[in-house]
């Protein structure tokens, strides 16, 4: 198994969670995803999140409809203040849907209201 995941890992190319790259296994996961979008841009200005992606790198993948990626951003504009305006997009990883979310910011303090 661990042979399998580090193929994952070379064939995804999305490298290991770390201050700027994070994972959520699924849209469940919204508020701490919204939180963590906010805390990355206040310490290093820019952030990526994968939704349907285990924090070990695992594609999970997600059912993914249009509401959901409109939920995503509503969050995201709802309860990041100053508000951002990330990249969101559906991605498929492993034959799998994810979503990817790349943010930026300049604007600190970003706050979850």
């Amino acid at each position: 198994m661990k042979y399998q995941n580090n193929l994952l890992k070379s064939t995804m190319n999305l490298g290991i969670e770390n201050e700027t790259l994070e994972f959520k296994k699924t849209t469940g996961e919204l508020k701490k995803a919204v939180v963590s979008i906010s805390s990355m841009i206040n310490k290093h200005g820019i952030a990526t999140l994968y939704f349907g992606v285990s924090p070990k790198e695992e594609v999970l993948g997600q059912d993914l409809y249009e509401e959901t990626l409109r939920n995503v951003s509503q969050a995201i504009a709802e309860n990041i203040k100053p508000q951002i305006y990330p990249t969101i997009e559906k991605q498929t990883l492993d034959g799998k849907s994810v979503i990817k979310i790349e943010a930026n910011g300049d604007e600190m303090p970003y706050i979850y209201i």
